[in-house]
């Protein structure tokens, strides 16, 4: 049962998709043949309507302090820069199919292992002055001060867990990772292409060809 709250509809809709039963390690032909064709389309520039629907993704970031540039760009950016230079990132599984959504459609996209980390709920909300998360190995931390941010729910108490920027190090998946959890970023006002439920249906679809138990829900 997905128990998903979004506290930032005004600005920011939540594609937010669980998968169970994973096998991390699998292959998925239907991805590989799609993202095959995505990274040819991915080495020429954005048409106009495209690059209207990234600047939309940026500025669905902007609230109170925050602003989405430099290293606080969505990580889509990141991904598409990586493709143009032929350095798209493999990792695993469930990080390719999500790269593979986040590159197709140019969202944002968190991904999480939700073993790794105690819940009840998750909680979509502006991070208060103070809050951060270690991003990387090396212990390096995001400030989450007024950035969209994706919160642990445990006993009453939120724990930050993901943005649009970086996720955390605690709870990203690996070979092993048999759950997860997804949060799709979208510009609430937009209502053009794509679609923000046909970007949940196709990730869905990919998420079946590995896992047991896949569902999904816009909130």
């Amino acid at each position: 049962m997905l128990l998903f709250k979004n506290q930032l509809q005004d600005k920011v809709l939540i594609g937010a998709l669980e998968a169970r039963g994973l096998d991390n390690t699998a292959d998925s032909p239907l991805l590989e043949e799609r993202l095959s064709r995505l990274l040819d389309q991915r080495s020429n520039a954005l048409n106009p309507d495209e690059d209207a629907f990234r600047k939309a993704c940026r500025d669905m970031m902007r609230i109170g302090s925050y602003k989405p540039t430099g290293r606080g760009k969505p990580a889509s950016e990141y991904l598409l820069r990586a493709a143009s230079e032929s350095n798209f990132p493999r990792i695993n599984t469930a990080a390719d199919i999500n790269n593979y959504i986040s590159l197709a459609y140019l969202v944002p996209i968190s991904l999480w292992d939700t073993d790794k980390i105690a819940s009840d709920s998750w909680l979509f909300r502006t991070g208060a002055d103070g809050e951060q998360f270690v991003f990387n190995p090396s212990g390096q931390t995001i400030g989450l001060k007024d950035l969209v941010s994706g919160y642990a729910v445990a006993g009453g108490e939120e724990t930050p867990v993901v943005s649009p920027v970086k996720d955390c190090q605690q709870t990203k998946t690996d070979d092993g990772t048999r759950n997860i959890a997804v949060a799709v970023y979208y510009p609430a006002g937009w209502d053009g292409k794509p679609a923000l439920s046909d970007i949940m249906k196709e990730f869905a679809e990919l998420m079946e060809t590995v896992s047991g138990q896949v569902e999904y829900a816009i909130v």
